[in-house]
Formats: structure tokens, C-alpha cells, sequence
């Protein structure tokens, strides 16, 4: 038993440094692709809300202005999108619900 115990806990210690060493390793592979060392990435995407309200959004280091924003909000609304899964989801969602009330009234009803 102790045999296994030490077999185990020798893999998993193996494990965990080959787990290290592969994070060390690609973060190397980070700095060498991107030619400099820099100690925070930046994201892809932000979006921020400024004292006055503004939305300042930006895409790949792109400023996108708040006025493109709201315009784009403003078309989806008048496209009145339908999402074929989102209704599919709605109607079992009632449909499920409404059975368990039935099923709770039923119970209920009994006691």
C-alpha cells in the first residue's frame, strides 16, 4: 500500500512540475512572438463608461465612437431579430413550467 502511495504521489509531483514547465514554456513562446517583454497584455476589447455617461468602446486598439454604438443599437432594435432557438427555449421553458404547476397543484390538492 505504501508502495502505490509514494508510485502516486511521485506521478502527480511529476505531473505538476511538467504542467509548470509547459506554462513557463509558453509564456517564453508569448514574448518571443510579440518581440518585447511587456508585464500586462492588453485585451481586444474594451469598453468603458466615462463621468458624463459616454461610452467609450474599443476594438483591437480602435476607438469606436459611442454616436456608431447607438446607431448600431438602433438598427437591431428595428430589426426586431428572431432568434429561432431563443423562442424554441421559451415555449419549453412554459411548457415545463406549467406542467410542474400542474403537478404541484395536483400534490397540493391531495394533502
Amino acid at each position: 500500500m505504501t508502495k502505490f502511495f509514494f508510485k502516486c504521489a511521485f506521478l502527480i509531483t511529476a505531473l505538476f512540475i511538467g504542467v509548470l514547465i509547459g506554462m513557463q514554456y509558453a509564456n517564453q513562446g508569448i514574448v518571443d512572438m510579440k518581440g518585447h517583454e511587456q508585464q500586462n497584455f492588453t485585451s481586444p476589447v474594451g469598453v468603458n463608461q466615462n463621468v458624463e455617461g459616454n461610452v467609450e468602446a474599443s476594438f483591437l486598439g480602435n476607438e469606436i465612437d459611442s454616436k456608431t454604438l447607438t446607431e448600431k443599437k438602433e438598427k437591431l432594435e428595428e430589426m426586431k431579430a428572431f432568434n429561432v432557438f431563443s423562442s424554441i427555449g421559451k415555449v419549453i421553458a412554459s411548457t415545463i413550467e406549467s406542467i410542474t404547476n400542474k403537478i404541484v397543484d395536483v400534490i397540493s390538492s391531495l394533502i
